[in-house]
């Protein structure tokens, strides 16, 4: 499918998988408006862009805050014209014992990974129905598939987001917008660096680009076609 001109929404958009979609993007020729909390990697991602001949906008916000979502959101389209694409990628993680991890994280977490997503969505979905088209791009995780020790936020958001997704997929299918569930396992991002989850070496640890590459091989599918959910590995980390 042709995707030159397409316009695109990425949360979480300045850095790690959100930056490397973004950058996938714009080779494409696909115009796009990324969002985040911190204003100056936005610029520096913006910045760097705009160099590959793309209109790139961005919007700083909180995801897990609806009323900045709200107003957000609304700029996002408005400085695009239209929205074809969403990839919902914004997302936060902390690691601890269930008892141990205090109970503002635990609620931090849930808020931004599902409320998030819900809220961003809820914003962008009417417009796509008014269009009778579009794409959206949840990214999950395989701690969405199965749970481990000293992850139960992160993983009871990520359920979460599957089911939110696969529901909304099954809604909408109706209104020819395609819903897609990625699931990857760890990847050489800057949050799972900062965490210590990966050394990030490049010769086996998956990195955000290829993560990247599986979201573009989704949208440049037919039409006709929907890739429902797809987890992707590394092969031999």
């Amino acid at each position: 499918m042709e995707l030159k001109n397409k316009k695109a929404i990425i949360t979480g958009g300045s850095r790690g998988l959100g930056k490397a979609t973004a950058i996938a993007f714009a080779n494409l020729g696909i115009d796009i408006a990324i969002t985040g909390r911190n204003e100056e990697k936005l610029k520096e991602t913006v910045s760097e862009l705009k160099t590959l001949g793309v209109n790139v906008f961005y919007e700083v916000f909180d995801v897990g805050n609806y009323e900045e979502v709200k107003v957000g959101i609304k700029n996002c389209i408005s400085n695009l014209g239209t929205v074809d694409i969403l990839v919902n990628n914004a997302g936060i993680a902390a690691f601890g014992s269930f008892t141990e991890m205090e109970i503002s994280v635990w609620e931090k977490i849930i808020q931004t990974n599902v409320l998030g997503m819900y809220y961003v969505t809820k914003e962008v979905l009417p417009y796509l129905i008014d269009k009778n088209e579009g794409d959206i791009i949840n990214v999950a995780s395989t701690a969405g598939l199965n749970g481990n020790a000293n992850v139960s936020a992160y993983s009871a958001s990520k359920f979460a987001v599957i089911g939110l997704s696969e529901s909304l997929m099954k809604e909408v299918r109706k209104n020819n917008i395609r819903v897609n569930t990625l699931t990857p396992s760890t990847i050489a991002s800057d949050m799972a660096l900062e965490l210590g989850i990966t050394d990030g070496n490049p010769e086996k640890v998956l990195q955000p680009e290829d993560f990247a590459q599986l979201i573009v091989a989704g949208l440049q599918l037919p039409r006709r076609a929907m890739m429902a959910n797809a987890s992707l590995w590394s092969t031999n980390p």
